[in-house]
């Protein structure tokens, strides 16, 4: 019963949303156009404000990988990774988590081809996508549509709180996928 139920909810939900709000919205007498067009025209103008910080985040992470800088300090911190209990395949994810969640797509990808999704590494992997945020993207995009310029607190913060999702994950996951 509750199945059907939520496979009705799942199915009606956004046909009803689609229809609803300008039924809704015409019901109050709102020129249902004219306002999308405005927030059209808003939506604009935020995406090209956020254009040059995102292109930024892009150009810079680019670099990281192609001048092997992100590779150096993988292998720079391998040592100190491994002690701390995280496998070297996986310490490329935690370096390019925070600049960018289609590159660190990428790597979860590698690293379940190369080691396996049942591997500790892989699933460690896992664990940690879903764990930390991609922080100057977040920052690039988010603060930029905002008109924010003085970020120095929360790319701390950001930092702070990436760092706590990927030693949660490790705990997390040596307790539940112990060797």
């Amino acid at each position: 019963m509750l199945k059907v139920a939520l496979e009705a909810v799942s199915t009606w939900t956004i046909p009803l949303l689609l229809a609803g709000i300008p039924l809704l919205a015409l019901a109050r007498r709102v020129k249902v156009y004219p306002v999308f067009l405005e927030g059209a025209k808003a939506g604009f103008e935020t995406g090209v404000r956020v254009i040059p910080p995102l292109v930024a985040v892009f150009v810079l992470l680019a670099m990281l990988r192609a001048s092997g800088a992100m590779e150096a300090a993988a292998s720079a911190l391998a040592p100190l990774t491994t002690a701390l209990g995280i496998p070297p395949s996986v310490l490329p994810l935690v370096l390019v988590k925070p600049l960018s969640g289609g590159a660190a797509q990428g790597v979860v990808s590698d690293i379940l081809r190369t080691d396996g999704a049942d591997s500790f590494a892989g699933r460690l992997a896992s664990v940690l996508a879903g764990s930390t945020e991609t922080t100057f993207y977040v920052i690039a995009v988010y603060m930029g549509a905002a008109g924010v310029t003085r970020q120095r607190h929360a790319v701390a913060a950001g930092l702070l709180a990436d760092l706590a999702g990927v030693v949660a994950a490790v705990v997390v996951c040596r307790l539940v996928f112990a060797r």
